[in-house]
């Protein structure tokens, strides 16, 4: 049929009409096929653009590392026993400490001031935030202190709150709180201040009030912020009782560690910091996988 078309227009002198065959059919489906293909190439790269799949135990990769490069180096002698013994030498002095109870002792007694500390600035650092984020003379009356504190060393202070608290537990713990508070209240602040102001109208036209106002449009905005500052809290707590351990104490890891630089016991100084930075990395991976649990509901990088 196709044949005898082609036949006939050419014998009239027309227009020479020829069927299209099914492999001249082709390039008519291509540009349908090309916008699929291209983007499926678009998400590849997009894909390649992020961290890729979580790790298992991914944050243990550094610290192993480092530790297997400690214990190289003191096996080929490249570091000096008595300045820095080997990593099977403090592992002996640490099981020698925990059995005679020393170091649990010790670690019970950081464990105490560090929490008691941490859960009085937490809720500091929390009530201030609310108080100054949500009302323009809560803001006015608090922010500008904490700022102006926030700029003071914390530890600085600490002659000044020995004179007004002793040089007992007290002034060791409100430094601590204090240490905790300043990074819960600045992120926290920070968090709620950004909140777009379009869920804040959308709330006053749907007749929300202030409690649900504050459960369902604060508190999810300022999560993310929180836990920032709580991890930074967390780190804080840890740091400064390292300091003050030090001050009139009779026992803590601060004060192991103080007594082994007497008499230049390096390796029961490495157990004091070994346990400092277990107790941190425990504590900031509890943080971490909360925050996870938490806010689920966000799509980022780290999830």
């Amino acid at each position: 049929m196709s044949a005898v078309t082609a036949g006939a227009s050419t014998a009239t002198g027309g227009p020479t009409t020829v069927a299209a065959s099914p492999a001249e059919a082709v390039p008519d489906t291509a540009p349908a096929t090309a916008p699929a293909t291209e983007r499926t190439s678009q998400v590849r790269r997009r894909r390649r653009l992020s961290p890729g799949k979580r790790l298992p135990a991914s944050r243990l990769v550094g610290p192993v590392l480092f530790l297997a490069l400690w214990a190289l180096a003191s096996a080929a002698g490249q570091l000096d026993p008595a300045a820095v013994p080997a990593p099977w030498t403090v592992l002996e002095t640490g099981v020698h400490l925990w059995t005679d109870g020393t170091l649990r002792t010790d670690i019970l007694t950081s464990l105490q001031r560090a929490g008691t500390g941490f859960v009085i600035g937490l809720t500091a650092g929390v009530a201030l935030a609310l108080a100054s984020g949500l009302s323009r003379v809560g803001e006015a009356l608090i922010d500008g202190t904490v700022q102006l504190n926030r700029a003071i060393p914390t530890l600085g202070l600490i002659p000044l709150f020995i004179l007004w608290l002793g040089i007992g537990e007290t002034f060791k713990i409100a430094i601590i709180a204090i240490v905790v508070y300043i990074p819960i209240y600045l992120n926290t602040h920070a968090a709620l201040a950004g909140i777009d102001s379009r869920f804040v109208e959308l709330a006053e036209v749907q007749g929300l009030s202030r409690f649900r106002f504050v459960r369902q449009i604060v508190i999810p905005g300022a999560l993310p912020g929180f836990f920032v500052g709580l991890r930074l809290g967390v780190t804080g707590s840890w740091l400064g009782l390292v300091v003050l351990e030090q001050i009139n104490a009779t026992n803590g890891l601060g004060y192991m560690m103080f007594q082994a630089q007497n008499y230049g016991q390096s390796d029961v100084i490495l157990v004091g910091l070994v346990v400092y930075g277990i107790f941190g990395l425990i504590s900031d991976s509890a943080v971490r996988l909360i925050e996870r649990r938490v806010l689920s509901w966000r799509r980022t990088l780290s999830s």
